[in-house]
């Protein structure tokens, strides 16, 4: 399960301006922005460049990592050890584990389930998720120091990896092009949501043909 939220992008005249800096082609530009650096029309001439940019290789695509998307992302841990290898180009603020894991009590929904088919597994979920309610309550209800951290640690280290965290993170284009050519085939379905909500992102060519 992933969900994609509160999804913003940042201007992009700066990123369409500077890639014709080193022919000094600015006169060539064919696209419309607002006052803020939105583009209104991105035309076909800047898209043609930035196609064959893109296409010359990472050393010529700066103009993508100039191009921003700022997003909350809701994703099991399984998946964010994955995207955790993404760490040049972007940013995040995650929902603490460390001070706010035990603020409600744990529910199915807290967790991916929707792969859990076999016989007896969604079982085996739900008795993990009561054993780590009595934890929570043993943990809220100690008053010692040492007992809460006794409790926590034990809801920590039987956490399910299924479990799901919030994050708001920040990246680019150069980021987004990359995840797309690594993890269009990946087995797990996350992967194939996101790089779905790539390409519908963007009308630009740059991501869409991405070799597959």
């Amino acid at each position: 399960m992933i969900k994609l939220e509160n999804i913003t992008y940042g201007p992009i005249e700066p990123a369409i301006r500077s890639m014709r800096n080193p022919m000094n082609s600015w006169n060539k530009s064919d696209s419309t922005f607002d006052d803020r650096g939105y583009a209104i029309e991105l035309g076909p001439t800047d898209k043609d460049l930035l196609q064959r940019l893109t296409d010359s290789g990472n050393e010529h695509r700066k103009a993508l990592r100039m191009m921003t998307v700022d997003l909350d992302i809701v994703a099991p841990m399984y998946w964010w050890k994955q995207f955790d290898t993404y760490k040049v180009g972007t940013a995040c603020n995650s929902c603490s584990t460390m001070h706010k894991l035990t603020y409600k009590p744990f529910e199915v929904e807290d967790f991916s389930h929707e792969h859990l088919t076999a016989p007896g597994t969604m079982s085996i979920l739900r008795n993990i998720i009561d054993v780590m309610n009595i934890y929570r309550d043993n943990y809220l209800e100690a008053d010692e120091t040492e007992e809460k951290q006794m409790w926590w640690w034990a809801i920590i280290q039987i956490m399910p990896m299924s479990y799901n965290q919030r994050r708001t993170i920040h990246l680019n284009y150069e980021v987004l092009y990359q995840i797309y050519r690594q993890r269009k085939h990946h087995k797990l379905g996350e992967w194939h949501t996101f790089c779905d909500w790539i390409a519908e992102i963007s009308d630009m060519p740059e991501i869409k043909n991405v070799e597959r």
